[in-house]
């Protein structure tokens, strides 16, 4: 187990044995120096962790944490394997390609092996705020398994989300009102009271535009998936969307956009501490 102590961070690395994902998981765990003993405990879960530190993310979360601009926060990178595009998407639904084959698995460490070691080695005995966050691929996991939680998660963080993500080609008959698959499944769904969302797009994400109304695609399905949640009752109290002019589809894009993500969940004085889901596209 790595270990590496900043002034107001600890950080350490360990390896899971996973039995739903067969294989072991690594994880790195940023915990505050002092995390006080309390009711409310705040973690944040963040796919593809492998990328956090050429963020860098260390020092970022130390300088927030030090200087008293953010809550106390529990921060967990969840590192992707090589199979990422089997274990990331959609758990209930895979893609035209039958990729996501292994996300409800994911789910499933998440859910059943990630969090109650995480409960009993880190004492989180009290209530829990808990958040996801990701990006590109990573982020369209991250909201998925959200919205099929909503009684355990506070917030979805959507970096450059892979919200393309869809059931039929471009050439099989694509209708992009049915064959979306994140935007068909908050159709399908139901308002949960509490849940919120923040969403991140660069306008250098790419240059695709399928449907040619001069929008490219990361930003076109962004917006759709914001216009499916207010249709279900969100609001823009809930729903923070910000798009970067001179963002890319990169880590350093993302670097830069975290920051405002946990001010805006977690920063001193915030009326409501919520949590958050961050993803990354292919």
């Amino acid at each position: 187990m790595q270990r590496v102590e900043l002034a107001a961070l600890l950080v350490e690395q360990k390896s899971i044995n996973s039995h739903y994902l067969n294989r072991p998981v690594t994880v790195d765990i940023y915990y505050p120096q002092t995390y006080p003993k309390s009711e409310r405990h705040h973690l944040l879960l963040i796919n593809d962790g492998q990328d956090l530190p050429k963020m860098p993310f260390e020092p970022m979360l130390d300088n927030l944490l030090a200087n008293e601009i953010i809550e106390p926060l529990i921060c967990i990178g969840i590192h992707a394997s090589e199979d990422r595009r089997m274990e990331y998407g959609t758990a209930k639904v895979l893609d035209f390609m039958q990729r996501g084959a292994k996300a409800e698995a994911h789910a499933q460490f998440v859910l059943f092996e990630l969090l109650p070691l995480l409960k009993e080695t880190y004492h989180l005995t009290g209530s829990l705020n808990l958040a996801y966050a990701g990006f590109s691929l990573g982020g369209l996991s991250a909201i998925d398994t959200v919205w099929n939680y909503p009684n355990l998660f506070s917030v979805a963080g959507v970096f450059s989300g892979s919200l393309w993500w869809r059931s039929r080609d471009l050439d099989q008959g694509y209708n992009e009102d049915t064959d979306r698959i994140m935007h068909q499944q908050i159709h399908n769904g139901k308002y949960h009271a509490g849940l919120r969302f923040y969403f991140t797009t660069g306008s250098q994400d790419e240059t695709a535009d399928r449907n040619n109304n001069g929008i490219i695609d990361s930003i076109d399905d962004t917006l759709g998936l914001i216009e499916e949640l207010k249709k279900k009752g969100y609001t823009d109290k809930e729903i923070h969307y910000i798009n970067y002019e001179d963002g890319r589809h990169d880590v350093e894009t993302w670097g830069r956009a975290l920051p405002a993500f946990l001010e805006w969940g977690w920063g001193k004085g915030n009326a409501k501490n919520a949590i958050a889901v961050i993803g990354e596209s292919c």
